[in-house]
């Protein structure tokens, strides 16, 4: 957020159904793409500025989903993506895929831990080797799924991959 924010862009920050203060309930996963299809509604409609997609762990599964056939998103970002079943509390096992980013050809960045417990580093290469360009894997050495005391990394990656790949992109 405020890696992207830095660059100027307005940032939305939200909580899916169900979640924190939120209203609704879980809804696995179809719901909360409908709530990120509303919230770049809401940015396009508040802004008109091109679209950077960035979420994490469960928010950047689903909001792939819904940033990837987006015309109006200009390029993705996915924080810790999980690649493996995950038994989320009081519930069956979410099980993630991502079959759908097999047509996404926009800038796509993916980060992640190096020591991830929902995204092991040889499923997260060999899912991310197998997408079309452009694409981007960094991992965070001694990073968790949280990265914790490793987030001034995971900004700089964000922030050095936007003025890399992503600047013209925007400009276009």
């Amino acid at each position: 957020m405020k890696a992207l924010n830095s660059f100027g862009f307005p940032v939305l920050r939200f909580n899916f159904r169900g979640t924190g203060l939120s209203q609704g309930e879980h809804d696995h996963g179809v719901g909360e793409v409908e709530d990120v299809r509303t919230a770049l509604d809401w940015l396009d409609t508040e802004f008109h500025l091109p679209l950077i997609f960035a979420g994490f762990s469960f928010g950047a599964a689903v909001g792939l989903r819904a940033a990837c056939a987006d015309s109006r998103v200009r390029a993705t970002i996915g924080l810790g993506v999980p690649v493996v079943p995950v038994a989320a509390d009081n519930e069956e096992q979410r099980v993630y895929a991502y079959e759908f980013l097999q047509t996404c050809t926009k800038p796509k960045l993916f980060v992640s831990g190096a020591r991830d417990q929902f995204g092991p580093r040889a499923k997260l290469e060999a899912l991310v080797a197998a997408l079309p360009e452009p694409k981007k894997l960094i991992l965070i050495e001694g990073g968790d799924h949280f990265f914790e005391g490793r987030l001034r990394e995971v900004r700089e990656a964000i922030e050095s991959w936007v003025k890399e790949a992503v600047s013209s992109q925007l400009k276009s």
